[in-house]
């Protein structure tokens, strides 16, 4: 298998962009339409996912170490989509198909036989992962929707019950759908791991996305959603640390910070701890009676409101970040960042032009999660699984 010649191919390939997963799909749906109902009905961000999973699989194909890995996140967590491996061949297929099909002229014995022993040992990975998932969780956890409060016209809390136990730690996320919707999206618990085994998730409504506004508009007490495994380490605490934090959120962004306020109240471990929630206007502080519970509660824990539309200043946006380091000098500290890409980004940027190191600035990542948060664990630098 020569891995150049398969970057090579692929690069070729993906230069045809959205008609690749489009032919791509129409090939694996005609040839065996029984797949059609593991996707969602609206395939458009599925098709992104497609090119996006295929790129870095070939890109890190002579990185046999990180790409495992990769593969067995992605293995277990398609059990979720009732993926058996009986399935792997009719992809595999597809994706064969639609390599010759885009190369045309270039496709070649030698080429045929690289794809096809390239794909053969990522699907037998990911069969294994899925295989050895199995003794472990369940493809998914079937939960009850005990609280669905509408704190905005476009944002719910959700208090949700699993029917077992479902182990996370805070700052990870778990995947959540409808069973009326063929699709999933992850959320962060806004809690620590209680006795009870609820999970408290903050959702907005995105335009057009069909999970979270089924879960804001079309959700009920006593309805049923599915969750599964938890996943990522980038916004994760080690037990018992002694680190300071700088917590940075907005939106639905504080709904992971505040699982962490809960975890070092947990641990007892005395950390100082200052957070800064913004929002665009007063009104959009959806969970105030949450957070001064906490300030309250907690001689450690400071919290500062920032509103970034300031009537006084029209056209001027303040940012969380902006705030902080007019206040002080965090550098001693670990600095957690959660919010909208936007926002996220300024934040790095700014902080890492002030002089604070990558080691101490967590967060997700930036961009739409091509297949939920996996490629996280895949990307990080950091394979503690936390920091300190």
């Amino acid at each position: 298998m020569d891995a150049a010649r398969l970057k090579q191919s692929w690069s070729l390939v993906a230069a045809h962009g959205d008609q690749v997963p489009l032919y791509f799909y129409s090939m694996l749906f005609l040839s065996h339409p029984e797949t059609r109902q593991m996707f969602p009905t609206n395939m458009a961000g599925q098709r992104d996912r497609l090119v996006t999973a295929l790129g870095h699989i070939v890109s890190h194909v002579d990185q046999v170490d990180s790409l495992v890995g990769f593969l067995q996140d992605l293995g277990a967590d398609h059990r979720k989509f009732a993926v058996r491996p009986e399935h792997y061949p009719a992809v595999g297929e597809a994706l064969v198909a639609t390599l010759q099909h885009f190369l045309g002229e270039a496709w070649t014995d030698e080429l045929a036989q690289d794809w096809t022993a390239a794909y053969g040992l990522v699907s037998q990975v990911m069969i294994d992962a899925a295989q050895a998932a199995e003794a472990v969780n369940p493809p998914w956890w079937v939960a009850e929707v005990l609280g669905h409060e509408r704190r905005a016209f476009d944002l719910a809390v959700l208090t949700l019950r699993p029917q077992y136990l479902l182990p996370f730690a805070p700052g990870q996320s778990i995947g959540v759908s409808h069973p009326a919707v063929r699709a999933w999206r992850y959320y962060s618990p806004a809690n620590a791991p209680r006795a009870d085994g609820t999970l408290e998730l903050h959702v907005r409504a995105a335009p057009g996305g069909a999970v979270s506004s089924r879960l804001v508009y079309g959700c009920a007490v006593g309805d049923q959603v599915h969750l599964a495994a938890p996943v990522g380490d980038r916004l994760t605490l080690w037990p018992a640390g002694t680190s300071d934090l700088l917590l940075l959120g907005s939106g639905t962004g504080w709904a992971p910070l505040k699982s962490l306020v809960e975890q070092v109240a947990a641990e007892g471990s005395r950390r100082r701890v200052d957070l800064y929630v913004g929002a665009r206007s007063p009104g959009e502080f959806y969970d105030n009676e949450a957070i001064e519970k906490l300030a309250a509660s907690y001689p450690w824990l400071a919290v500062t409101y920032v509103v970034g539309m300031d009537l006084q200043r029209p056209g001027e946006f303040g940012h969380v970040v902006d705030r902080a380091l007019a206040d002080g000098d965090w550098r001693s500290r670990h600095v957690y960042i959660c919010g909208s890409d936007e926002m996220v980004n300024h934040s790095v940027t700014t902080l890492t032009r002030t002089g604070y190191h990558q080691g101490q600035l967590h967060h997700e990542g930036f961009g739409k999660h091509w297949y939920g948060p996996t490629w996280r664990t895949a990307t990080a630098s950091d394979d503690s699984g936390g920091v300190r």
